[in-house]
C-alpha cells in the first residue's frame, strides 16, 4: 500500500481490542486488583460504544459473574466475552436518523423539542421503561435547565458515537 501501512489482520485487531478493554477496565480498578464492581460493567461497556438494553447488560453480568456472585467482576473473565462483542459488533449504537425520527414521532406537534414531563412520561411508561437512575443520568444530560426541555436534535448530536 502507498501509505506505507500494512493490512491489519485479525491479530492486530484483536490486539487492539484487548488494549482498550484494559484500558476501559482499570479507570474502574480502585483496587488494581483485576476487579472491578458489579454495578460499574455497565459504564466499561458503554465506553466501548456498545449500547447493550437492561436486559441484555442483566445477561452480560450473569455470564462474566462468578458462580456464587461476589459483587464484583475479575477482569480474565470480563476479556474474552467482551472481545467476543466488540468482534460480532453487538449492541451497536443506533443511527442518528433513526433517533431523530423516534424523537420526532413523540414531538407530535414539530415543535423541535419535548417538555422534560413528557420525556419523562414516554422514558418510564413506554417500551422498555427506564430505570430511575438510566432516568437521571439522561435527564442531566438532555434537559436544558432554563427551558425544561430537550431540544433533541442537538442532544442527538452530542449522543452518537463518530465511528470514523
Amino acid at each position: 500500500m502507498a501509505d506505507g501501512k500494512e493490512r491489519e489482520g485479525p491479530e492486530i485487531l484483536l490486539a487492539e481490542y484487548h488494549k482498550k478493554i484494559k484500558e476501559a477496565f482499570e479507570v474502574f480498578d480502585h483496587e488494581a486488583n483485576n476487579t472491578v464492581d458489579v454495578r460499574e460493567i455497565g459504564t466499561i461497556i458503554r465506553s466501548l460504544g456498545c449500547c447493550p438494553s437492561e436486559g441484555e447488560l442483566h445477561d452480560l453480568i450473569a455470564e462474566v459473574e462468578e458462580e456464587e456472585p461476589t459483587g464484583y467482576i475479575r477482569f480474565e473473565k470480563f476479556l474474552p466475552v467482551m472481545t467476543r462483542i466488540l468482534l460480532e459488533r453487538r449492541y451497536r449504537p443506533i443511527p442518528e436518523d433513526l433517533l431523530l425520527e423516534a424523537f420526532e414521532v413523540l414531538d407530535s406537534s414539530k415543535r423541535g423539542f419535548l417538555l422534560k414531563e413528557e420525556l419523562i412520561k414516554y422514558m418510564t411508561e413506554e417500551g422498555e421503561p427506564f430505570s430511575q437512575e438510566e432516568m437521571e443520568e439522561m435527564l442531566s444530560a438532555a434537559i436544558h435547565p432554563e427551558s425544561n426541555s430537550i431540544h433533541y436534535k442537538d442532544y442527538i448530536t452530542m449522543m452518537v458515537i463518530d465511528e470514523s
